[in-house]
Protein backbone atom coordinates (compact mmCIF):
# COMPACT_ATOMS: atom_id res chain seq x y z
CA UNK A 1 0.00 0.00 0.00
CA UNK A 2 1.57 3.58 -1.39
CA UNK A 3 0.71 6.30 1.68
CA UNK A 4 -0.86 9.61 0.36
CA UNK A 5 1.82 12.09 1.27
CA UNK A 6 0.09 14.71 3.53
CA UNK A 7 1.06 18.36 4.30
CA UNK A 8 2.12 17.89 7.71
CA UNK A 9 4.02 20.58 9.80
CA UNK A 10 5.91 19.83 12.97
CA UNK A 11 7.12 22.60 15.82
CA UNK A 12 8.70 21.72 19.57
CA UNK A 13 12.33 20.61 21.00
CA UNK A 14 13.77 18.88 18.16
CA UNK A 15 14.87 16.54 21.23
CA UNK A 16 11.30 16.35 22.65
CA UNK A 17 9.05 13.04 22.41
CA UNK A 18 7.12 13.07 19.02
CA UNK A 19 3.31 13.56 19.33
CA UNK A 20 0.98 13.22 16.45
CA UNK A 21 -2.27 15.04 16.24
CA UNK A 22 -4.91 13.96 13.59
CA UNK A 23 -8.12 15.92 12.53
CA UNK A 24 -11.30 14.96 12.66
CA UNK A 25 -13.44 14.49 9.14
CA UNK A 26 -14.27 18.21 7.87
CA UNK A 27 -11.50 20.10 9.50
CA UNK A 28 -7.87 20.83 9.09
CA UNK A 29 -4.48 20.33 11.19
CA UNK A 30 -5.91 24.37 12.73
CA UNK A 31 -8.37 22.51 15.00
CA UNK A 32 -5.47 21.99 17.26
CA UNK A 33 -4.56 25.56 17.24
CA UNK A 34 -5.66 26.09 21.04
CA UNK A 35 -3.66 23.21 22.75
CA UNK A 36 -0.07 23.49 20.19
CA UNK A 37 1.00 26.29 22.52
CA UNK A 38 1.02 24.31 25.39
CA UNK A 39 2.08 20.67 23.64
CA UNK A 40 5.37 21.87 22.04
CA UNK A 41 6.37 22.90 25.34
CA UNK A 42 6.87 19.40 26.12
CA UNK A 43 6.85 17.44 22.95
CA UNK A 44 7.76 17.18 19.29
CA UNK A 45 4.33 18.04 18.08
CA UNK A 46 3.48 16.96 14.26
CA UNK A 47 -0.04 18.13 12.65
CA UNK A 48 -1.56 17.12 9.60
CA UNK A 49 -4.37 17.49 7.13
CA UNK A 50 -6.04 14.18 6.12
CA UNK A 51 -6.20 13.39 2.69
CA UNK A 52 -8.83 15.26 1.11
CA UNK A 53 -8.64 18.42 3.91
CA UNK A 54 -6.37 20.94 4.10
CA UNK A 55 -3.19 21.34 2.10
CA UNK A 56 -3.10 17.84 1.59
CA UNK A 57 -3.89 15.80 -1.74
CA UNK A 58 -7.16 14.10 -2.48
CA UNK A 59 -6.37 10.26 -4.08
CA UNK A 60 -9.58 9.37 -5.85
CA UNK A 61 -12.19 7.55 -3.43
CA UNK A 62 -13.08 5.45 -1.70
CA UNK A 63 -10.77 4.54 1.09
CA UNK A 64 -10.36 2.92 3.59
CA UNK A 65 -8.74 2.96 7.79
CA UNK A 66 -5.87 0.76 6.25
CA UNK A 67 -5.46 3.71 3.61
CA UNK A 68 -5.46 6.27 6.36
CA UNK A 69 -3.83 4.80 8.95
CA UNK A 70 -0.65 4.49 6.24
CA UNK A 71 -1.18 8.16 5.60
CA UNK A 72 -0.51 9.06 9.23
CA UNK A 73 2.15 6.18 9.31
CA UNK A 74 3.86 7.84 6.37
CA UNK A 75 3.86 11.30 8.24
CA UNK A 76 5.94 10.12 11.06
CA UNK A 77 8.53 8.23 8.11
CA UNK A 78 8.79 11.85 6.34
CA UNK A 79 9.90 13.25 9.91
CA UNK A 80 11.75 10.56 10.82
CA UNK A 81 9.81 9.23 14.04
CA UNK A 82 9.54 5.58 14.82
CA UNK A 83 7.74 5.88 17.96
CA UNK A 84 4.98 8.83 18.79
CA UNK A 85 2.46 9.31 20.70
CA UNK A 86 -1.10 9.92 18.92
CA UNK A 87 -3.54 12.32 19.98
CA UNK A 88 -6.93 12.01 17.38
CA UNK A 89 -10.39 13.02 17.31
CA UNK A 90 -13.33 11.70 15.44
CA UNK A 91 -11.96 10.38 12.30
CA UNK A 92 -8.09 11.13 13.77
CA UNK A 93 -9.34 9.44 17.07
CA UNK A 94 -10.31 6.33 14.81
CA UNK A 95 -6.79 6.29 12.76
CA UNK A 96 -5.18 6.70 16.38
CA UNK A 97 -6.94 3.37 17.19
CA UNK A 98 -5.83 1.70 13.78
CA UNK A 99 -2.33 2.89 14.19
CA UNK A 100 -2.17 1.16 17.88
CA UNK A 101 -4.03 -1.71 16.50
CA UNK A 102 -1.21 -2.19 13.27
CA UNK A 103 1.87 -1.29 14.85
CA UNK A 104 2.09 -1.07 18.57
CA UNK A 105 6.17 -1.08 18.50
CA UNK A 106 5.65 2.64 17.14
CA UNK A 107 2.95 4.15 19.17
CA UNK A 108 3.96 5.17 22.94
CA UNK A 109 0.62 5.56 24.02
CA UNK A 110 -3.03 7.27 22.40
CA UNK A 111 -5.73 9.69 23.20
CA UNK A 112 -8.68 8.92 21.77
CA UNK A 113 -11.48 11.70 21.16
CA UNK A 114 -15.24 11.64 20.37
CA UNK A 115 -14.62 8.48 18.38
CA UNK A 116 -16.28 5.43 17.95
CA UNK A 117 -14.95 1.82 16.78
CA UNK A 118 -18.07 0.36 15.11
CA UNK A 119 -20.34 1.13 11.96
CA UNK A 120 -24.31 0.38 13.35
CA UNK A 121 -26.50 1.00 10.83
CA UNK A 122 -27.79 3.92 12.06
CA UNK A 123 -24.55 5.46 11.75
CA UNK A 124 -23.97 4.08 8.38
CA UNK A 125 -27.45 6.03 7.44
CA UNK A 126 -26.55 9.41 8.65
CA UNK A 127 -23.11 9.11 6.23
CA UNK A 128 -25.21 8.29 3.17
CA UNK A 129 -27.75 11.49 4.14
CA UNK A 130 -24.83 13.26 4.57
CA UNK A 131 -23.63 12.66 0.77
CA UNK A 132 -26.54 13.04 -0.56
CA UNK A 133 -26.75 16.42 0.80
CA UNK A 134 -22.98 16.79 -0.50
CA UNK A 135 -24.39 15.76 -4.13
CA UNK A 136 -27.12 18.42 -4.37
CA UNK A 137 -25.04 21.14 -2.52
CA UNK A 138 -21.41 20.69 -2.34
CA UNK A 139 -19.63 20.71 1.03
CA UNK A 140 -21.26 23.56 1.98
CA UNK A 141 -24.57 22.51 1.73
CA UNK A 142 -23.71 19.78 4.72
CA UNK A 143 -21.88 22.33 6.82
CA UNK A 144 -25.38 23.94 8.79
CA UNK A 145 -26.07 20.62 9.96
CA UNK A 146 -22.39 19.78 10.91
CA UNK A 147 -21.89 22.73 12.79
CA UNK A 148 -24.51 22.29 15.83
CA UNK A 149 -23.43 18.56 16.41
CA UNK A 150 -19.77 19.93 16.81
CA UNK A 151 -20.07 23.00 18.92
CA UNK A 152 -22.68 24.10 21.83
CA UNK A 153 -24.95 26.99 21.48
CA UNK A 154 -22.99 28.69 24.40
CA UNK A 155 -19.86 28.34 22.43
CA UNK A 156 -21.11 29.60 19.47
CA UNK A 157 -22.98 32.33 20.95
CA UNK A 158 -19.79 33.61 23.17
CA UNK A 159 -16.63 32.33 20.91
CA UNK A 160 -18.22 32.74 17.19
CA UNK A 161 -14.17 32.97 16.29
CA UNK A 162 -14.22 29.15 16.96
CA UNK A 163 -16.77 28.54 14.58
CA UNK A 164 -15.50 30.74 11.72
CA UNK A 165 -12.10 29.13 12.06
CA UNK A 166 -13.92 25.69 11.39
CA UNK A 167 -15.74 26.44 8.81
CA UNK A 168 -12.45 27.80 6.85
CA UNK A 169 -11.37 24.57 7.33
CA UNK A 170 -14.50 22.46 6.23
CA UNK A 171 -14.36 24.51 3.05
CA UNK A 172 -10.74 23.59 2.62
CA UNK A 173 -12.08 19.57 2.56
CA UNK A 174 -12.40 18.85 -1.47
CA UNK A 175 -15.89 16.61 -2.24
CA UNK A 176 -14.18 13.80 -3.40
CA UNK A 177 -12.26 13.85 0.18
CA UNK A 178 -15.18 14.00 1.87
CA UNK A 179 -16.60 10.77 0.06
CA UNK A 180 -13.62 9.10 0.57
CA UNK A 181 -13.82 9.75 4.47
CA UNK A 182 -17.49 9.11 4.52
CA UNK A 183 -16.35 5.57 3.24
CA UNK A 184 -13.96 4.85 5.43
CA UNK A 185 -16.20 5.64 8.52
CA UNK A 186 -19.01 3.26 7.13
CA UNK A 187 -16.87 0.51 7.03
CA UNK A 188 -15.53 1.13 10.34
CA UNK A 189 -15.11 -2.19 12.57
CA UNK A 190 -12.46 -1.44 15.25
CA UNK A 191 -14.23 -2.63 18.07
CA UNK A 192 -13.93 -6.31 17.92
CA UNK A 193 -10.58 -6.09 18.08
CA UNK A 194 -10.09 -3.91 20.82
CA UNK A 195 -9.42 -6.44 23.11
CA UNK A 196 -5.91 -7.28 21.22
CA UNK A 197 -4.84 -3.36 21.74
CA UNK A 198 -1.14 -3.24 23.50
CA UNK A 199 -0.88 0.43 23.90
CA UNK A 200 -2.19 2.35 26.34
CA UNK A 201 -5.02 4.54 25.33
CA UNK A 202 -7.43 7.63 27.21
CA UNK A 203 -10.80 7.91 25.75
CA UNK A 204 -11.68 11.42 26.11
CA UNK A 205 -15.95 11.74 25.62
CA UNK A 206 -17.99 14.88 25.32
CA UNK A 207 -20.90 15.08 27.70
CA UNK A 208 -23.43 15.98 24.96
CA UNK A 209 -21.53 14.47 22.34
CA UNK A 210 -24.46 12.98 19.99
CA UNK A 211 -22.54 10.92 17.78
CA UNK A 212 -19.46 9.60 19.92
CA UNK A 213 -21.70 9.34 23.21
CA UNK A 214 -20.10 8.86 26.33
CA UNK A 215 -22.08 5.63 27.09
CA UNK A 216 -20.27 4.38 23.42
CA UNK A 217 -16.65 5.31 24.77
CA UNK A 218 -17.14 3.74 27.67
CA UNK A 219 -17.81 0.33 26.24
CA UNK A 220 -14.65 1.12 23.62
CA UNK A 221 -12.79 1.62 27.21
CA UNK A 222 -13.96 -1.10 28.50
CA UNK A 223 -13.08 -3.51 26.00
CA UNK A 224 -9.53 -2.22 25.50
CA UNK A 225 -7.23 -3.82 28.21
CA UNK A 226 -5.37 -0.59 30.52
CA UNK A 227 -7.61 1.87 29.11
CA UNK A 228 -8.63 4.62 30.83
CA UNK A 229 -11.51 6.60 30.10
CA UNK A 230 -12.61 10.88 30.95
CA UNK A 231 -15.64 12.98 29.77
CA UNK A 232 -15.34 16.60 29.33
CA UNK A 233 -18.20 18.15 31.15
CA UNK A 234 -21.06 19.89 28.26
CA UNK A 235 -18.97 19.42 25.59
CA UNK A 236 -20.20 18.36 22.42
CA UNK A 237 -18.19 17.12 19.21
CA UNK A 238 -15.09 18.41 18.53
CA UNK A 239 -14.15 18.48 22.19
CA UNK A 240 -10.68 20.58 21.99
CA UNK A 241 -12.53 23.54 20.22
CA UNK A 242 -16.11 23.41 22.39
CA UNK A 243 -14.44 23.33 25.55
CA UNK A 244 -10.80 23.59 25.13
CA UNK A 245 -9.52 24.50 28.53
CA UNK A 246 -11.37 22.17 29.65
CA UNK A 247 -10.19 19.37 27.52
CA UNK A 248 -6.95 20.32 27.98
CA UNK A 249 -7.12 19.72 31.61
CA UNK A 250 -8.20 15.92 30.69
CA UNK A 251 -5.56 15.18 28.78
CA UNK A 252 -2.71 16.76 30.93
CA UNK A 253 -2.23 13.95 33.10
CA UNK A 254 -2.65 11.14 30.30
CA UNK A 255 0.29 12.93 28.76
CA UNK A 256 2.42 12.95 31.72
CA UNK A 257 2.41 17.20 31.85
CA UNK A 258 1.60 19.63 34.51
CA UNK A 259 0.55 23.16 33.61
CA UNK A 260 4.06 26.11 34.45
Amino acid sequence: MTPTTLHSTISGPENAPALLLLNSLGATQAMWDAQVPLLERYYRVIRCDTRGHGNSPTPPSPYSFDDIVADAFGVLDAHGVHKASVMGLSLGGMTALGMGLAAPDRIERLVCCAARADAPPPFVQSWHDRLAKMEEGGVEAIWQGTIPFWLSEETRRDHPEREAALHAGFLKTTEEGYRGCANALMGLDYLRHLGLMKVPVHFVAGEKDGGATPETMRAMSDACPGSDFSVVPGAKHVINVDRAEDFTCAVLKTLDLVMG
